[in-house]
């Protein structure tokens, strides 16, 4: 862990006057008793020292040795500690990144969120957040930094492979999943409040919204997890309408505070999440993370100043320690022993889970029948053709960066899932060579996409947003300075790829490769690894397969095997639309200092130009075939807000499978009459040739629309909302029903 400040340790002691039950522990043991977890941190707050409250808002280490822990050791290799007082045992926040897993250690790599939100699963995706949660408490961590629930308006957002979908309604439910499951464990907290899709300018962009589409497109999600019980919620870099996130009263205080009563802890992002700290703390910014920066530098002169008061100081300090309270007096007691970390048990929910995401986007006839799935008893030759291959490719190398202690590439998976095959890789941008592989060959799989340097976290600063961030540094002790580069000194680390993707397109020697490989070998599959839509028009119609196998973590290469060959039936559904044309994208400029967001992205905007896109959103395909039958509308909830969907639904093939039933919603008046919305959604697995019956939970909220008059968001009228449940957004077999109960 760590140290505190040698001075303070000094005059405080900062060790538990009985060292077997300390101040923090009764106080645990009072909320479990029926205490209010605010009423403890009151009184435990009471019992710090002016010096032990400001201790509170900020990380336990100096900056600038904790800027030389990252360069030397790797970011967030142990849990990070923030507002730690031994004296009283309380524990602070120890922090650990995600959202793939637990990025401390060597942990588990689950897909990327993206990709788990193409399961459309939210028990599998609180059993993820079980797994997480433990693995955290192994390293010794109480909190998670990875409930990743931003909106990508755009899929050139270098970071949406951290996020689960570009809906509302399928955002929020599954940052409720995981939330869930984290907290079984630590405290869970959600990012990047609010209105962050923009990678490589979000140290400096504004963005402007007006109200209602703020709370009716980018933030229904936050509340969604805010009610769930989310124990913390991060801000953002950006500012909004003109206030850097990080110190946007109408963000923490007039929206969480008085419109949503929230009650939990607020933290910044890290290092830029503010720019002063006296008017965060005002705004309502409870934590500077990760260090000791802007705070300690600034906030007791700001107090004597006048800026800030000893009371914000109090709110803040009583906040942070509540939610310690609530979550070590509900969470599971027992420490998880290292040995959990990675388990056979977590590889097998890694596997599962990647076989569950991946979607199959076209299955074409290949002489007697549909290219996949694959035989490996009669596939004798197999080309396996791109540079990734063979690449451990699970995502970016920033903040969620998960280290676990083994990878499966899809040569590792294939040559595994067909052990009699012979397999001819060809891992080289080399048109000819992959025309050489695949030619002769029983099957001809080529894996393509993006990796680390083509979308992801960005940390490149040029020279203007440097020197905006510089003097937000404390001083650079003598004896650190020799530990640190030239760029971390002037606050601008190493460019190490990624951020806002350029283009849509995959690369033109893929495109180029692939079109070879295609007319020299008729049963080519293609494999698509990318965090988000991939513009295929180029290429599409002319391969009989294409699996979106995303970012699939440790297991993904036995994992893209186990669906090549039907040992899993794909499952995975689309959870955004994929357009035909960038022309029919929101405006997207990576470099902007202003933008305007409107409500209209995804499937949305499709609907609002009338354009077919590529694959509508929810769109996948499985190896057997599905019907749905006979649905009803029931349990309309007193308050209008909820309703049942009871659908049966028929597997009408030879093999069993997974479907997932989609319930989409319009009103027939008001502002936003007759825009299609998702309101409800449910996985269901069908035996062949059997009919399951499946309930889906159906929320008239995610049709509510903004009412500046009352300042809340006004549902709808049950009975003005037609539904139309089907397999994905304007399904030509969907069942169209009303909530008036017809039939």
């Amino acid at each position: 862990m760590p140290p505190t400040s040698p001075r303070r340790a000094e005059r405080h002691g900062f060790v538990a006057a009985t060292p077997d039950v300390t101040q923090f522990d009764d106080a645990v043991r009072a909320v479990r008793n029926g205490t209010s977890a605010h009423e403890a941190a009151e009184n435990l707050h009471a019992l710090l020292d002016d010096d032990e409250r400001l201790w509170l808002l900020d990380g336990d280490t100096e900056f600038w040795r904790g800027m030389a822990g990252f360069r030397m050791e790797g970011y967030n290799v142990r849990p990070i500690v923030m507002g730690a007082v031994d004296r009283v045992g309380l524990p602070g926040i120890r922090f650990v990144d995600g959202p793939r897993g637990c990025v401390a250690g060597g942990s588990t790599a689950f897909p990327v969120s993206m990709a788990r939100g193409a399961t459309w699963d939210v028990a599998l995706e609180e059993r993820v957040g079980d797994v997480i949660g433990r693995e955290i408490r192994a390293h010794g961590g109480n909190f998670f930094g990875g409930v990743c629930i931003n909106l990508p308006r755009h899929p050139a957002w270098g970071r949406a492979q951290e996020t689960y979908g570009d809906d509302p309604y399928h955002l929020g439910e599954f940052g409720a999943a995981l939330t869930r499951g984290t907290q079984h464990w630590v405290m869970a907290c959600a990012k990047h409040y609010a209105l962050n899709s923009m990678e490589n300018a979000r140290f400096t962009v504004d963005v402007t919204v007006d109200e209602a589409t703020l709370h009716d497109v980018y933030l229904p999600h936050f509340r969604r997890v805010v009610d769930e019980g989310v124990a913390a919620i991060m801000g953002a870099y950006n500012s909004v309408n003109g206030d850097w996130c990080g110190q946007n009263p109408y963000l923490l205080t007039t929206v969480l505070r008085d419109l949503w009563a929230w009650d939990g802890a607020t933290v910044t992002d890290f290092i830029w999440g503010l720019r002063d700290g006296a008017r965060s703390l005002n705004a309502g910014m409870d934590l500077e993370e990760p260090f000791r920066q802007q705070r300690a530098q600034h906030l007791r002169s700001q107090l004597d100043a006048g800026e800030t008061t000893w009371d914000m100081v109090a709110r803040a300090g009583v906040r942070l320690i509540a939610a310690q309270l609530r979550s070590y007096a509900g969470r599971e007691e027992a420490d998880p022993v290292p040995s959990l970390v990675a388990d056979r048990s977590a590889r097998a929910l890694a596997r599962t889970v990647a076989c569950r995401a991946m979607v199959l986007l076209k299955n074409e006839p290949v002489g007697d029948g549909p290219l996949l799935p694959l035989d490996p008893a009669s596939v004798r030759t197999i080309a396996l053709i791109g540079r990734l291959a063979t690449a451990p490719n699970m995502g970016d190398h920033g903040s969620s960066d998960v280290r676990p202690p083994s990878f499966v590439s899809p040569l590792e998976g294939i040559r595994a899932a067909f052990p009699e095959a012979v397999v001819r890789p060809v891992d080289e941008d080399k048109v000819a060579a992959a025309v050489e592989a695949a030619t002769g060959a029983d099957v001809a799989i080529v894996v393509v996409g993006f990796d680390a340097k083509d979308e992801g976290e960005f940390i490149g600063l040029d020279d203007d947003t440097v020197s905006s961030l510089q003097p937000l540094f404390p001083p650079i002790p003598d004896d650190v300075a020799a530990l640190l580069g030239e760029a971390y000194r002037d606050g601008a680390q190493e460019e190490n790829g990624g951020g806002d993707r350029v283009s849509l397109s995959l690369r033109a020697v893929d495109e180029d490769i692939i079109g070879a490989v295609a007319a020299a070998n008729p049963s080519t599959v293609v494999v698509l690894v990318a965090a988000g839509a991939v513009l295929t028009e180029g290429w599409r119609h002319d391969v009989p397969a294409l699996l979106m196998m995303w970012y699939a973590g440790m297991e993904g290469g036995h994992a893209l095997a186990d669906v090549l060959t039907g040992s899993h039936n794909p499952s995975g559904r689309l959870p955004f639309s994929i357009p035909e044309s960038e022309e029919h994208l929101p405006f997207f400029d990576r470099n902007a200092k202003a933008i305007t967001y409107d409500r209209y992205h995804g499937q949305r905007l499709l609907d609002r130009l009338g354009v077919a896109p590529a694959y509508p959103h929810g769109f996948g395909l499985s190896y057997t075939s599905f019907e749905l039958r006979a649905a009803t509308v029931s349990a309309v909830d007193p308050n209008g807000e909820s309703a049942t969907v009871t659908v049966d639904v028929a597997n009408t093939g030879q093999r069993d499978g997974g479907h997932v039933v989609q319930v989409y919603g319009r009103t027939g008046s008001g502002p936003y009459a007759g825009e299609l919305m998702l309101v409800g959604f449910a996985p269901v697995f069908v035996p062949a040739e059997s009919v399951v019956s499946v309930d889906v939970p159906v929320s008239l909220r995610a049709l509510a629309a903004w009412d500046a008059a009352t300042r809340g968001r006004m549902l709808p009228a049950a009975t003005d909302v037609e539904l139309e449940i089907g397999a994905h957004a304007h399904d030509p077999a969907a069942l169209c029903r009303r909530f008036a109960g017809d039939s």
